[in-house]
């Protein structure tokens, strides 16, 4: 057991993980072991004849399961970036033995009393706002884990979460290996008429790594498939893999349909035994929006907005297909690429103008740049750091106004089998408390990113290049950190708030002196010129309408699902079809969108992604004061830092965010950021 890497305190730089040393077999021992250490902890604290305090009772339980935290951190976070059978397997045993423990700790009577004890005597007791903070999170977690629950229904609330600890898993490798499977081979070059250069060389690339001859190669890996049903001529290839894409994980040996009617029966069976009307009530509980009354208003206020603007989009959309393409019923698969062509007869430019400007490692390095003129932080490659596959680089963040280290961050860009779809910023250990002392973060970006070919590096659409700044904003957030206990540190604050700090870095992507730090053509060096910045800007809110109704959808099905009675839920199909009836413009043609929502079903967005549009509320009114002091100016710069960045969760974000911005945020901010009311419209 002493040789186990993933049990002894890591001797690289910061204590990261020993990528290196770390194999499969050293899991399932390590994460018993850390159980039973826990454990102990746990009987430590119980033990004690002292009064229960803070110390020995709060700060004693924060830091008993230091072990235990960050082997299953390494252990998701590798099952995400780099999984295979073996570990999807370990996965459906480490689920319910982590949740038995986890069970054990919340349902121990006499744990829960000295941590009653202690809340009780809150107010006589000279606590910070964090120390204030983490006492009502620990007391809340026991109580919403089932403490006062009767001995029977914790043994069901037990029963429901080591189930969930499977499910959540389950489908987000059906979703995984679906995406997977397929591939649409093609044989003719003719067939690829309209597809760019790039789409075309990178297909060539997939067909090469997959060991096909004379061919190219689409997946559903979202660098091959966009580029597909953005611009490929070909109607029935665009139809193909958009039904493909839109019916991951439905149906076949992947489907995903039974797992979702458990996993809401589940949810809504634990919601209730906990005294909650539905599992929707159990999450707002514990976020911004705090009721499914407060969301459902929030969605239909924009949803009055947005669906008329999508109408709108739509009926020009279809206006311009009949004109120039002949096509009298405009369809699903039609729409990115007929949105392509109107876009370049509108703005007098195509996305792909944009490629060239953009080679992976410059847009890298200039975003390390934006954020040091932001933050005054410096990203540093390391090759200390051992990674989990040879595409990983590992980087120290330093601060340059006094040269401490900051943390640790991984980059991981480029698709591979056995890594899930998407972009995330993940977290190996928090910033906060470990053995005693305060210890930097260990933190990750993971993306999906066109890879480069054998003529070509790297070149990223300006998509991903809103996407890496907003995971970088994700990354920055847990490495700012500045607070004393891991778990309310960095991005472990209320989940509606989560995003504000991702979603306003993409705001400077779309400006000139943000652009300037990097965008120049990979063979050239020329900078990107004035008037596509210009062009891009022009078109940022081109069929803005039709955007922003898919998000309002996306978020009133979680709703739902989360709402509803799943007794009255007949099949997966009927039942989204239902409830987003006044959501969409289209009838569904393909699988349902559920089956592949690993957002709620296997992440952890559950009743909760609504909050991307209401962070984007927030982050609106945040980076209109940088346009009106400055985009980098020092003084709104480190009052963000200062105010919303290093506080993690240690205060109220309402609390967080006035202090901040010296009020509420405008709701009005991002609508007319959007352009759908005008620019001076303000709160009433």
């Amino acid at each position: 057991m002493s040789d186990n890497p993933l049990l002894k305190i890591s001797s690289l730089p910061n204590h990261a993980p020993e990528f290196d040393k770390i194999k499969e077999d050293h899991f399932m021992p390590a994460i018993k072991e850390a159980i039973k250490q826990a454990k102990n902890g746990v009987e430590i604290i119980k033990e004690q004849k002292d009064t229960p305090t803070f110390e020995n009772t709060i700060v004693a339980l924060e830091t008993t399961s230091e072990t235990l935290g960050t082997t299953t951190s390494i252990f998701y976070n590798l099952l995400s970036a780099n999984g295979n059978d073996k570990m999807q397997e370990l996965a459906e045993k480490i689920g319910p033995i982590s949740s038995s423990f986890s069970n054990d700790i919340l349902h121990d009577a006499a744990l829960f009393a000295r941590v009653k004890a202690v809340y009780d005597s809150k107010d006589t007791l000279s606590l910070t706002a964090e120390e204030d903070m983490l006492l009502e999170e620990t007391y809340k977690g026991f109580v919403r884990g089932g403490a006062l629950l009767e001995k029977k229904d914790k043994q069901r609330l037990r029963e429901i979460s080591e189930r969930l600890s499977v499910l959540s898993p389950t489908f987000a490798n059906n979703a995984k290996k679906s995406t997977e499977e397929y591939k649409l081979v093609i044989t003719d070059i003719d067939e690829l008429k309209g597809l760019p250069q790039s789409a075309i060389d990178g297909a060539e690339q997939i067909a090469k790594d997959k060991n096909y001859d004379d061919s190219w190669v689409f997946t559903l890996d979202i660098p091959s498939y966009l580029p597909l049903v953005q611009y490929a001529d070909n109607r029935e290839l665009r139809e193909k893999i958009w039904r493909a894409f839109s019916s991951r994980a439905w149906q076949g040996e992947y489907d995903n349909c039974d797992n979702i009617i458990e996993i809401v029966k589940l949810r809504d069976e634990r919601a209730k035994l906990l005294g909650y009307e539905t599992h929707a009530h159990y999450v707002l509980e514990k976020r911004m929006a705090e009721t499914p009354e407060t969301v459902m208003k929030f969605l239909s206020d924009l949803q009055n907005t947005y669906k008329p603007a999508a109408q709108k989009d739509l009926d020009r959309l279809k206006e311009f297909a009949k004109e120039n393409g002949g096509i009298d019923e405009i369809k699903p698969w039609d729409i990115a690429y007929y949105s392509e062509k109107l876009q370049e007869k509108l703005f007098e430019f195509s996305s792909e103008d944009l490629r060239p400007y953009f080679p992976l490692d410059q847009v890298l390095t200039g975003t390390f740049e934006h954020f040091s003129k932001l933050f005054q932080i410096r990203f540093e490659p390391s090759d200390k750091y051992p990674v989990w596959h040879k595409d990983v680089k590992a980087y120290d963040v330093i601060d340059t106004t006094d040269g401490h280290f900051v943390g640790t961050l991984y980059a991981d860009f480029h698709p591979r089998t056995g890594k899930r779809s998407g972009a995330w910023k993940t977290s190996f250990r928090d910033q906060g408390l470990y053995n005693g002392n305060i210890e930097a973060p260990v933190i990750s970006i993971v993306c999906n990113f066109t890879k480069p070919t054998e003529t070509k590096p790297s070149l990223l659409t300006h998509d991903e290049v809103l996407t890496l700044f907003h995971e970088m904003g994700h990354a920055v957030h847990a490495l700012l950190s500045n607070v004393t206990y891991s778990s309310l540190s960095g991005t472990n604050v209320l989940w509606d708030f989560v995003e504000l700090p991702s979603q306003l870095q993409e705001n400077w992507a779309y400006t000139k002196e943000t652009l300037d730090l990097f965008a120049s053509h990979y063979e050239t060096g020329e900078k990107i010129p004035q008037d596509l910045i210009e062009k891009l800007n022009a078109s940022k809110n081109f069929m803005r309408g039709w955007q922003g109704l898919r998000q309002i959808s996306l978020g009133t099905l979680d709703m739902k699902w989360h709402t509803t009675n799943p007794d009255d839920i007949k099949t997966v199909e009927e039942f989204e079809d239902e409830v987003t009836q006044q959501t969409r413009l289209f009838d569904r043609l393909a699988g349902p969108t559920s089956t592949s929502f690993g957002h709620i079903f296997a992440g952890g967005y559950a009743a909760g992604y609504y909050s991307y549009k209401w962070a984007e509320v927030l982050d609106a009114d945040t980076f209109e004061l940088f346009e009106e002091k400055g985009l980098y100016d020092a003084g709104a710069a480190q009052a963000y830092k200062n105010e919303i960045l290093s506080r993690g969760g240690t205060e109220h974000p309402r609390v967080l965010y006035k202090r901040f911005r010296g009020r509420d945020a405008d709701p009005k901010a991002l609508l007319r950021r959007e352009e759908l009311i005008d620019r001076d419209e303000k709160a009433a």
